[in-house]
This record gives C-alpha cells, sequence and structure tokens, in this order.
C-alpha cells in the first residue's frame, strides 16, 4: 500500500499484520517504551499497552483518508465502518469526490467529513515553471475548497509542490503567488487551506540529517499571511529530519491539523503508527504546550474493517485518547 512521499508515492508494504484492535506486543511495547508510546507489563506475560499519563483526550478527535478504507460496499457502508472502528470523522478526495453520495453517507452514519485532499496536487504543481500548469492547479484547489464546503468539512490539505520544478527562491515565489488567489475562496467558504510537510525536496534539506528546523515552514505560511492557511503537520514525515516535539512548537498556532504514521529513524524507513522510534512523548508534550485542539488523521495503509479498529486503537495509545 501507498503514501503521498517523494514524488507522490510511499511503499508501505508491511508483514507480519497482527489483526487486534490494540496491536502492540510485549516485545513491541517494550521496544516503543523508550520513545514513550506505550508502557507494558512485560512480566506479566500480558500484550496490554498501558496508556500514557499525559493523554490528548479531550484535545483530538480521530480521522482518516477514504483511501485507507478497504471494505466492499457502498460508500455509506465504508462510513459505517470507519464509525465502528472508532473514528470520529474521515477525509475525502477532491476535486473528483461525489458531493451527494458523499452528503448521503453522512446523513446515514453520522459521520462527518472534517476535510479533503486535493487530489491532483502531485502532478498538477503550484510550482510549476507553466503558467498553464498553475493555472490548473488553482483551480483544482478552489474546486477542492467549494466540494469540502458543500459536504461540511472545515480543511483542503494541499502538497504546495516539489523541488525539483526549480531553484528553492523560483518555486516559492511560483507558489505562494498561486495559492494566494485561492485564499479568497477560501476565506469566503471557511475552509482552511493546510499545508503538508511531505518528502517534496521544498523546506527542508532531504540529504540532511535528524538536526533540521521547521523554520522554512514558518516563513512559508507566514508569507501567505492569512488565518486561512496554515499546516496539517504530519508527524512521521519528518521525524527523519528533526525533533517532532520541537517542530510542533516551533510551528505553534500555524498546526491546524495532524497527519501521522510511524517511522523508524533507526532503519530509515516508514512504519506502523505503533511502531518505529518516534518520540511520542515529546510530541504529545509539544502539542499541549501549543495548546493544539483539533483532528488527527491517520496515513497508513488502511485495510477491511478489523485493521482499521488496529490502526484506531494505535491512535489511541500514541496520543492517550482513551
Amino acid at each position: 500500500f501507498f503514501f503521498q512521499a517523494e514524488d507522490g508515492i510511499r511503499d508501505y508494504k508491511v508483514t507480519g499484520v497482527q489483526t487486534c484492535a490494540l496491536p502492540i506486543s510485549v516485545s513491541a511495547a517494550a521496544a516503543a517504551a523508550g520513545s514513550g508510546l506505550v508502557t507494558s507489563s512485560a512480566a506479566a506475560g500480558v500484550a496490554v499497552p498501558l496508556l500514557p499519563d499525559d493523554g490528548l483526550k479531550g484535545r483530538l478527535w480521530k480521522t482518516l483518508k477514504i483511501g485507507m478504507v478497504q471494505v466492499k460496499g457502498s460508500l455509506t457502508e465504508k462510513f459505517a465502518a470507519v464509525r465502528d472502528a472508532g473514528f470520529d470523522g474521515i477525509e475525502m478526495d477532491a476535486p473528483g469526490m461525489n458531493v451527494e453520495e458523499t452528503r448521503k453517507a453522512i446523513a446515514e452514519t453520522g459521520l462527518p467529513v472534517d476535510g479533503t485532499v486535493n487530489s491532483s496536487h502531485w502532478q498538477i504543481r503550484h510550482t510549476d515553471a507553466d503558467p498553464a500548469v498553475r493555472a490548473k492547479a488553482l483551480e483544482s484547489l478552489t474546486t477542492a475548497i467549494r466540494d469540502t464546503h458543500a459536504v461540511g468539512g472545515h480543511s483542503v490539505l494541499l502538497v504546495v509542490g516539489h523541488g525539483k520544478d526549480g531553484s528553492e527562491d523560483e518555486i516559492w515565489k511560483r507558489s505562494i503567488e498561486n495559492i494566494a488567489l485561492a485564499v479568497p475562496v477560501a476565506a469566503r467558504y471557511g475552509i482552511q487551506i493546510v499545508i503538508e510537510n511531505v518528502w517534496n525536496h521544498f523546506l527542508y534539506n532531504h540529504e540532511g540529517d535528524h538536526t533540521q528546523t521547521a523554520e522554512k515552514y514558518v516563513r512559508y505560511v507566514d508569507e501567505l499571511n492569512s488565518p486561512w492557511v496554515g499546516m496539517q503537520f504530519d508527524i512521521g514525515n519528518h521525524w527523519k529530519y528533526g525533533s517532532m516535539g520541537d517542530w510542533i512548537r516551533t510551528l505553534g498556532r500555524r498546526v491546524m491539523k495532524l497527519d501521522i504514521k510511524g517511522f523508524s529513524r533507526k532503519d530509515s524507513k516508514f512504519t506502523r503508527i505503533s511502531e518505529g522510534d518516534i518520540d511520542y512523548a515529546d510530541v504529545r508534550k509539544a502539542l499541549r504546550e501549543i495548546q493544539f485542539y483539533g483532528w488527527v488523521a491517520a496515513e497508513v495503509g488502511g485495510g477491511d474493517a478489523a485493521e482499521l479498529k488496529r490502526i484506531s486503537g494505535e491512535l489511541d495509545v500514541a496520543f492517550g485518547l482513551v
């Protein structure tokens, strides 16, 4: 299964998948304890994770990407499976979302669409050297804003472009100018444009080490200078490049939503949310320090109803939500 990352693709195939809702084994718990993810009573031989005492219950609401829902049936049946797995909302793709079908699924299940992901941002980029392509990128973004409003959502996730489109100065200027044209539309419809930090060779050093900071993201968001533009900060994407707790502290109020996936800095690979070595204890601490309240979206491989429950359980443990 796949995720957007460098050039829009990440291979997330994980073997040995368990089907329990709370996935941490004793050995996994022991490995994760150092990162503050979970503690467990190994002596008792019981693979039951204990939630952190600095949990974020009442501060975070769980959502996920529609592409993760590999449940057969209608959109209403998919929404019901997400709801029953313990999620509070779902993110759709736009443009391309069937608005009427989505409204029907919301009405029949009570599961809201909290936001969307711009469906063409990797292929049709705001950083492209061709003005005609940038015009199409703007049209895609404004359509996504309107469609998101039509189903009651409040955000559109956006990858702003790719470093391969020119020098940092060139693509910075192109993308800022183009995205700024969508801000009045976002304001009119009450929709946040939330920029995701991804492996797109922009605003960080892709070949650099784990001592990088979020300062360029701060400057970029601030240049757009709008309460309707912020970050959907992906905690897993840049753990390779810096302290995610410190990045959250630096971004502060600019963090409007969260994405989450696991990552192992030791092995330099993406993992399940419950695996890898992300310092979740520091992430929780940082989110409290910036007074964050909002949505956290799982962005992992997904699967059937049992797998969705497992992912929901992993979010509960990582963030202390139950």
